[in-house]
């Protein structure tokens, strides 16, 4: 693996591999772009099949943390950490500390926060070692667990989703499929219920399963047979790659809007969603309610503050659709196109030194120890 060239392919700044063998702690830390402020994005740990496997992931997860921050008007660049390990094992304050001590050598270059296989109390621990994380308890002045923000975002976005495929943006008596019913999909469950929706769910959590049959009304299908539903919209909530070879001539769906990561396995599969007459909300546009609640924490957090902010998304989205269909390009195309735009005009805009220049991490750093 030539890994300068992998990083030169894509532009990324920095990749850290970070190991304490006390702890068992194996991490990346990849940091994408910094042209718009400190790069800020999740720590996952996943029990990567090899290191490879979880570079991979890293640089991809990296890389979509910037087109996410970009494209939500946020001043942050991107970045991501992957932990090696099953987070039910393996996990140990020891560990997370140990990492805390890297994320703080950084020097407020990377913020994280929580992600797959994190809580708000790993959130806690690593802040003992660091000023640079977000998404902490409350008592700390943060907002906590940034699932139910992140859910509101997805709403939004598949309503904006659904007036574009259908006309008008009630989800009212549309049938939804949901693949993954973790936190966010289960608090999105709930916002889709309450507006008379239809509700299709599959995990591989049985218990999870059985709460959105119980509370939602939902029906519930075996994994593999989520793609084959007969449906008006269909939300990857799970792990990302869902839209790929495969899959796309099973969709039964007018819409794919979900809150996965990186839900096409690569870029033309949007293509052909596209084709195929498919709307597309592009997954770094529509799931982007969870950092926008967490940055909104640099400025010392206030939720109604963030939630505006979060509902923007549907502006957003209708904005993306808007240049799909006038210039005839897939919405992911669209989007990626917004978000490199405000990149390279701020690029410009940002040259002029600064000896002491202007950090928004820092009144979070003295609103935290007031």
């Amino acid at each position: 693996m030539r890994l300068f060239d992998i990083m030169d392919k894509d532009d990324y700044e920095e990749v850290l591999f970070c190991k304490d063998k006390r702890s068992g702690l194996k991490a990346i830390i990849a940091i994408h772009d910094t042209t718009l402020g400190p790069a800020l994005g999740g720590t996952r740990m996943w029990a990567y099949g090899s290191e490879e496997e979880a570079l991979e992931d890293v640089l991809r997860l990296a890389k979509g943390m910037t087109y996410k921050n970009a494209i939500s008007g946020l001043n942050l660049g991107g970045g991501k950490t992957v932990i090696i390990g099953n987070p039910r094992t393996d996990k140990s304050e020891a560990m997370l500390r140990a990492f805390g001590r890297y994320i703080q050598s950084l020097n407020g270059r990377y913020i994280t926060a929580e992600d797959v296989g994190t809580t708000v109390e790993d959130m806690d621990t690593i802040h003992q070692e660091t000023d640079y994380v977000t998404g902490i308890s409350p008592g700390f002045g943060s907002s906590g667990n940034p699932s139910p923000a992140t859910a509101y975002g997805v709403y939004q976005g598949m309503k904006a989703a659904a007036k574009e495929a259908f006309g008008f943006d009630s989800l009212a008596g549309k049938t939804i499929a949901v693949q993954g019913v973790g936190n966010v999909a289960f608090n999105l469950c709930r916002y889709l219920h309450e507006e008379g929706a239809y509700l299709i769910v599959t995990d591989i959590n049985n218990e999870a399963v059985r709460q959105a049959v119980e509370k939602f009304r939902a029906v519930a299908v075996d994994p593999e047979d989520i793609y084959d539903v007969h449906c008006d919209i269909y939300a990857p909530c799970a792990l990302g790659g869902t839209i790929n070879d495969e899959t796309i001539p099973r969709l039964k769906a007018k819409v794919v809007a979900g809150s996965a990561n990186n839900q096409l396995k690569e870029a033309r599969h949007g293509d052909r969603l596209h084709k195929m007459g498919i709307v597309y909300a592009p997954d770094y546009v529509i799931n982007a309610g969870g950092v926008i609640n967490i940055a909104d924490e640099l400025n010392g957090y206030n939720k109604d503050r963030a939630f505006k902010k979060i509902g923007e998304i549907y502006g957003t989205l209708n904005r993306i659709f808007d240049i799909s269909r006038a210039e005839g390009i897939p919405p992911h195309a669209a989007a990626d196109r917004l978000a490199e735009q405000r990149i390279d005009q701020l690029r410009h805009a940002r040259s002029t030194f600064l000896r002491n220049d202007h950090h928004a991490i820092s009144r979070r750093r003295s609103f935290n120890k007031a």
